[in-house]
């Protein structure tokens, strides 16, 4: 099996050869993280559409608050699949776990694709969709920490947050895509189409993509060592919680609060801007496809600051201004009626997570040794964003169907503050991969 040494290993200065192989594996591994998370997150953008033919006679907010609901039963499966997939990649490698993960998203997006509907098979309906979605989530619970282990493994040493921010570039490009795909539907198709068959098309364009995604994985290079592959511990639990406990529990601290805020502003804001701002549907689209734009373009600039002050500052700023500035952020977005106003206002807090997921993956990465590491990122995020991330949109939703939206707001708000004091505790420079700065 060719080898790419891994980064930690690797001297200062790079041949041109080296340089372009590992520029080449990390484009390689992010352009199958986009594929992946286009199949995740098309299934909240074509929610508005299909939430009646599987939940009918149900008020517009109640159909969204089941889909919604279906949406974060898949992210429970998260800490399964960031544990199966952790210990295939520390102890079968990266790459074996990239390509089975990507397969496992291509069958979920099919499956939904081809769905019978409410008024076909009666309860069937909502129960395959949760099938495919506990699938989605079990794959993406594992996509996630080996896709960080690796792109933070390959990264060139002193550019490590910039080139590990194309994990994060990729993923909003995922949900960039989705809305895309939504947003020339709602052009060409009428909103009576969309909801009748229309909202098919992107889930199968979702499994389509994702055999490319595999093939595009298959040319990957490992970059573990056999040595560390055979290690007793590697991938094991026991070796994980017995020595490095306090990482897991720190990346799982702000891996809470950062999921949180990235879902309230990513895929709950389309819903947050027609159902509580009263925002048409395609208006609501188009800002959100200018600000996903945005926040993509941000990830490596964000990335390349935490190269120059370190990951520990950027995730404090974040913790700071994200427990200032949510609660008027999101008050003011509520009653908004300037599409304008709205994209700056979304523009702005984006800015404000692009401190956090810009190195989401590295600052994770860089708190475990080889033999764990895919496991203790990918189980320790999964854990987070499976209790916080994936009920966001189901605690907003509830809470404004009781009358008591402004909570969330606060509940935000609140988690941002934890962020902040347990980023307190990462150290001042990487623990296991060499310091960029």
């Amino acid at each position: 099996m060719s080898t790419i040494k891994p980064a930690e290993a690797t001297p200062h200065v790079y041949t041109a050869e080296e340089k372009r192989k590992r520029i080449f594996a990390v484009m390689a591994a992010s352009s199958g993280n986009l594929v992946e998370w286009f199949d995740f997150y098309v299934y909240s953008f074509c929610a508005l559409y299909f939430a009646a033919a599987f939940f009918p006679k149900m008020d517009q907010t109640a159909q969204l608050l089941n889909t919604a609901g279906v949406f974060a039963a898949g992210f429970l499966m998260r800490p399964i699949g960031g544990w199966l997939f952790g210990r295939i990649a520390d102890r079968r490698g990266r790459k074996f776990s990239l390509v089975v993960s990507v397969m496992m998203m291509c069958f979920g997006s099919l499956m939904i694709a081809c769905l019978p509907v409410y008024a076909t098979i009666g309860a069937w309906a909502p129960f395959l969709l949760l099938v495919a979605r506990l699938l989605q989530g079990l794959s993406v619970g594992g996509e996630y920490g080996t896709t960080a282990t690796y792109m933070s493994e390959v990264a060139l040493r002193g550019r490590r947050g910039f080139y590990s921010s194309f994990q994060y570039v990729t993923l909003i490009g995922g949900q960039l895509l989705a809305v895309l795909v939504v947003v020339i539907l709602q052009a060409f198709l009428s909103e009576a189409e969309l909801k009748a068959w229309g909202w098919r098309i992107p889930f199968v364009i979702g499994a389509a993509t994702g055999v490319v995604s595999m093939m595009l994985r298959r040319t990957l290079h490992e970059t573990t060592t056999a040595e560390s592959r055979q290690n007793k511990e590697a991938g094991s639990l026991a070796g994980l919680f017995r020595h490095h406990g306090r990482a897991f529990f720190t990346v799982v601290g702000y891996t809470a609060g950062g999921s949180l805020i990235f879902y309230t502003f990513t895929t709950y804001m389309q819903k947050y801007l027609v159902n509580t701002a009263g925002m048409d549907k395609k208006t609501a689209s188009y800002v959100m496809t200018v600000c996903l734009f945005v926040y993509m373009c941000l990830q490596p600039v964000f990335g390349a600051l935490s190269d120059r002050i370190g990951r520990r500052n950027n995730m404090l700023l974040f913790g700071v201004l994200g427990a200032i500035f949510t609660l008027p952020i999101l008050s003011a977005l509520g009653t908004t009626v300037s599409p304008g106003i709205a994209m700056a206002l979304i523009i702005a807090a984006l800015a404000i997570v692009s401190l956090y997921t810009s190195i989401s993956g590295i600052v994770k990465a860089e708190m475990f040794p080889p033999e764990v590491r895919a496991l203790g990122v990918g189980l320790a995020y999964a854990v987070g964003n499976a209790i916080f991330g994936g009920s966001a949109e189901y605690v907003a939703l509830y809470l404004k169907d009781i009358g008591h939206e402004p909570a969330f707001y606060w509940y935000v708000s609140a988690m941002m503050v934890v962020v902040f004091l347990v980023s307190l505790r990462l150290p001042r420079q990487a623990s296991y991969l060499h310091t960029d700065h």
